[in-house]
């Protein structure tokens, strides 16, 4: 648990001037008493994860770097007030998940959100439809190749401030499940659906409920990683794979999440009308093409979880030196003069939106707890 010196130290952080100026420019937290609350704490702010009534905390703990023996951190955030938790099977090829299980077992599950996320597009689905698209004929081939790259094109998937480039092989990850896309719709019945998108996305999130000690998730996010809007609408495997996991109790509502063409997965999830919320990359690089997807679900009660707030302009982890001199200026325009450091402002940024419920802040360490914690507190 977090020293009373550490509690202490998050007080003085969240009651500093330079502080008190980015709070006052967030959107208020609208907090809702009939919500669902867990981990409630006076000095924190909260906001409603859409038609969830989840009542989360503005900034939550993502799971890519935690482990068994990276947790206590995670533990920290939870006495500051943070209250939800996001991993997935992938992270860490399971290690996040058991590292959640140990912070579970001393905060209590039942005092926390808890997602995980299940990828049915990963690995056997894409090598399917590869090993489909390598037996046609070389003039097919260029033609499928073609309606990829006019998709991408049309969508303005690969511009450089959409993009974002927030980790090495985003590109060529996107434009390989684009064109499995395409393969998909003229090829699709040569591939076993039930199996590939059903019973795949079942058997992870049992795998991973054995690794996480629980018998249920909040929300299941899947497609994890998604990158198109046709991932999120045109598999009716995969909302019967959820409403098979939440008749037995193993899953309360169905998200999504995507790195890449956040507007066209956020606008498939709306469209689909089965998904409660989605969490996708959104920051101030990106912010402008997402203006009316992000209408779109506020307006269908769809909740909204910002990732990658500061990772387009920091370009790592750790709230380490930002390296981008035209994406730092924007930063710089909106918060100009203080004393904060630029990825604190992206995160802010953020949280001035009023149709996003929360940021994910990949805190790697107690430190950067003490650092982004704090950018949840209430205004003054």
């Amino acid at each position: 648990m977090i020293s009373e010196s550490n509690r202490r130290e998050f007080l003085t952080l969240a009651g500093s001037a330079a502080l008190a100026a980015g709070l006052a420019r967030k959107a208020d937290a609208a907090g809702s008493p009939a919500g669902e609350w867990r981990n409630k704490r006076p000095d924190l702010s909260y906001r409603r994860l859409g038609r969830t009534n989840m009542m989360i905390s503005e900034i939550i703990c993502g799971g890519n770097t935690i482990s068994p023996t990276n947790y206590q951190h995670v533990v920290a955030a939870f006495d500051m007030g943070l209250n939800y938790f996001d991993t997935a099977a992938a992270y860490g090829n399971g290690q996040s998940e058991l590292g959640y299980a140990k912070a579970l077992k001393e905060v209590g599950r039942q005092n926390v959100f808890l997602t995980s996320k299940a990828s049915p597009w990963v690995g056997e689905r894409n090598a399917a439809l590869k090993k489909i698209f390598e037996s046609l004929p070389e003039a097919e081939q260029k033609k499928l190749h073609d309606e990829a790259h006019e998709e991408l094109r049309r969508r303005g998937a690969l511009d450089e401030d959409y993009l974002c480039n927030y980790f090495g092989g985003q590109q060529p990850a996107l434009e390989a499940s684009v064109l499995a896309n395409v393969v998909e719709k003229k090829y699709g019945s040569k591939v076993d659906r039930p199996r590939l998108y059903k019973q795949t996305v079942i058997d992870s999130l049992n795998a991973s409920l054995k690794r996480l000690e629980t018998d249920h998730v909040d929300i299941l996010m899947c497609p994890h990683a998604a990158n198109s809007y046709a991932e999120v609408h045109d598999f009716p495997e995969v909302f019967e794979a959820f409403e098979q996991l939440k008749k037995d109790g193993k899953a309360r509502y169905l998200g999504a999440s995507g790195h890449s063409d956040p507007a066209g997965v956020i606008s498939g999830a709306v469209d689909s009308g089965r998904y409660d919320a989605v969490m996708v990359a959104y920051n101030i690089v990106n912010g402008r093409y997402l203006d009316k997807a992000l209408d779109k679900a506020k307006q269908a009660d769809m909740g909204v979880i910002a990732m990658k707030v500061a990772r387009p302009v920091n370009h790592g982890r750790n709230n380490g030196q930002p390296n981008d001199p035209r994406r730092i200026a924007m930063v710089e325009k909106w918060m100009p003069d203080t004393n904060l450091h630029v990825a604190q402002k992206c995160y802010l940024w953020a949280l001035s939106d009023d149709r996003i419920a929360a940021c994910n802040s990949e805190m790697v360490n107690l430190d950067l707890v003490k650092m982004n914690v704090p950018l949840a507190s209430a205004k003054a």
